[in-house]
Formats: C-alpha cells, structure tokens, sequence
C-alpha cells in the first residue's frame, strides 16, 4: 500500500499514479474496478480491466449486462490490500487501469462478436493484458478470437457447471455453444485444454480431446490437485483462463442465468485460483454475473473477489511476494489482509 493513507474520494479520476492503493470510503465515490484509474491511456499498463455489457445469448435468465457494473460496485469493498492470504497488495505490482465497458450496440446483435473482438485487440496492440468482466459467457469467444490472433491456439482454463461445447454450426449468439466455434475455428488446443466443475450434460455435445474434472471430482480432488491437473493439462504456452460465476453453487451466487445446484463455494473456489500461483495465463476473464437475479450482492461480491484472485496470479508471477511482517491476518471478506499500515475500514 502507499504510503500516503490518507482517505481519497473519486480515485478513479484523481489518482495521479498506476501503483499502490489509496484507502476510499466503500461507500461513495465515482465507480471503477477496485478503485484503479478509470481511462484508455494504455501507457506503462500491464492489465486493462474492461466490461462487456452484453446478454442477448442466454438461453435462461437475462441480467449479465448489469454484471459489470455490478461487479465494479462491489469491488469497492476489497480495494486496498494487502490481499488475504497473499499477504500483498498487486497494485504495487501491477499497472492495473479500468478501461471502461465495450460499446455494445443492441439493436445489432449479429454485429456483437466484431465489436468486442475489435475492443480486445485494440488493447493488446496497446501492450496490455485484459481482465474482461462479463456479460454472458459467448463474449469470451470474440475476445478469444482476439487473444488467438496474437498468441496462436490457447490453453482453456474454464471454470463452469456447462461445458458450453452444444452443436453450433458456426452461426449461432450462445452462450452455450461458443467454445464449439472457438474449437473449430482453431482458437483453442483442446489437448491443452481442461474444464473444472462440469454438472450438465447436453445430447450432442462437442468439446473431444478436452479435459474435463467434474463436479463431483471437483469437490472430492480439493484444491492441490485440481491445480496441478490444470497445470499438467495447459502447459507452458499461452492460455486463457474464464470464469463462468455458475461454477459457484446458487447457495453462494444466486445471481446468475442459468444456475445448477451442486456446485462450488465461494471458499472453494479462491482456494483453487490461489493453488494455482505460478499459472500466467495470457487473459482472464469473469462472466455470468446477473444481479436482477442476486441477493445481497453475493454474487457480484464473489465475483469481484475472484477478479481479484486472479490479478493475484499475476502479480504472483512477476515476483510480488508477501512482506515478512504481514503475517496471515484479514479483514473481513479476505479484501484487505493483515499487515500493513493505515486504516483496514475508512
């Protein structure tokens, strides 16, 4: 954390620097992705967070448009580290900026994957990475298409209750059916390719050669092992790592399309994503929060903190490391841990 503890209001305008955390109210303030600066200056920036508004392909409940939004509110609470149990903060590691949300245009559906594939690339060209925030889970497919074009086949690292492999002849806006396109167009290497926490089964369903650790697996493996399959499958080359929320159980993440009893807890699944220290995946994503549909914020709360698990890896994996005297102490909601200095609740 910086130095400087003093409260700061609207930090998403006000911060003069891409480094460190500043401690905001939760309460108030102009809404950005845990509190980073909010603009499309990608000079010196490492990931750019950026929403995709979109859920006109969803086959249940609508909402997931909201999920960016909704997600940035709730990050609110967990901006300023050090990070529980990291023992870290990854703002001082990474350049992280809010990049704001993809312009969607609803009245053109057919023209969604182009607009959001266009989106994506105009950040890698800018030499960052993306931390996308959904939106239903087909908008990861343009933004694949986007990472592919730039890294060659990727390793998928999915984390869901549908494998999202149903018949698709290379036509359809669904979120049930995208990682079939992103198969046969090439954008994924299924060899390298595992899904975690898979609780449906659809007749004609796709997806061969991909791996698969299901829900019962899932609960029954526990974090140490699920991590070292992912790494075992994905390998060293590039991969992309999706988080459809609906891998949670509904008890946990109410707020969601299409939920299917049986899944995972929210402690479940940080465990895995912080077993997981060493895995740099390429880009990441958070999709499937719909909060017409939530309770008390739970999902977007949870969302938002695998978000931040996530920038976790990677801070991780450029060195951040926890400070000897930060200790294994948190703060309420594993947002702000022990450790260091300055007020852990404004």
């Amino acid at each position: 954390m910086s130095d400087d503890h003093r409260l700061l209001t609207d930090a998403a305008f006000r911060r003069e620097g891409l480094y460190g955390s500043r401690v905001e109210p939760t309460f108030s303030g102009v809404l950005s992705f845990m509190r980073r600066r909010y603009g499309r200056d990608l000079t010196g920036v490492d990931i750019a967070v950026t929403g995709l508004p979109f859920d006109q392909a969803v086959s249940n409940r609508p909402g997931a448009r909201f999920g960016p939004e909704a997600i940035r509110k709730a990050s609110a609470h967990h901006s300023w580290g050090p990070v529980w149990p990291w023992g870290f903060d990854p703002f001082d590691t990474l350049a992280v900026v809010d990049y704001g949300d993809c312009t969607i245009d609803y009245g053109d559906v057919a023209g969604v994957p182009a607009a959001i594939e266009a989106h994506v690339a105009g950040i890698l060209a800018g030499g960052a990475q993306t931390l996308c925030l959904g939106g239903d889970h087909f908008t990861t497919y343009p933004v694949l298409r986007a990472h592919a074009a730039r890294h060659g086949p990727l390793a998928l690292v999915h984390f869901d209750a549908h494998r999202d492999f149903e018949a698709d002849a290379g036509r359809r806006i669904d979120h049930g059916s995208m990682f079939t396109r992103a198969l046969d167009e090439g954008l994924v290497d299924p060899a390298r390719s595992i899904q975690i926490g898979i609780r449906t089964t659809f007749a004609g369903e796709g997806g061969g050669g991909v791996r698969v650790i299901d829900a019962e697996e899932t609960h029954a493996l526990g974090p140490g092992p699920i991590a070292a399959a992912i790494r075992a499958t994905a390998g060293d080359g590039p991969a992309y790592l999706t988080f459809d929320i609906d891998f949670l159980d509904p008890s946990t993440a109410p707020g969601t399309g299409t939920p299917v009893p049986g899944g995972m807890t929210s402690f479940q699944a940080l465990s895995i994503l912080r077993a997981l220290r060493g895995f740099d995946p390429v880009g990441m994503d958070v999709v499937e929060v719909s909060p017409p549909w939530d309770h008390a914020e739970m999902t977007s709360n949870a969302a938002a903190m695998v978000a931040l698990e996530m920038l976790c890896l990677k801070a991780w994996a450029r060195g951040a490391r926890a400070a000897p005297e930060a200790g294994r102490g948190g703060g309420p909601g594993g947002g702000a841990g022990g450790g260091g200095a300055g007020p852990r609740r404004p």
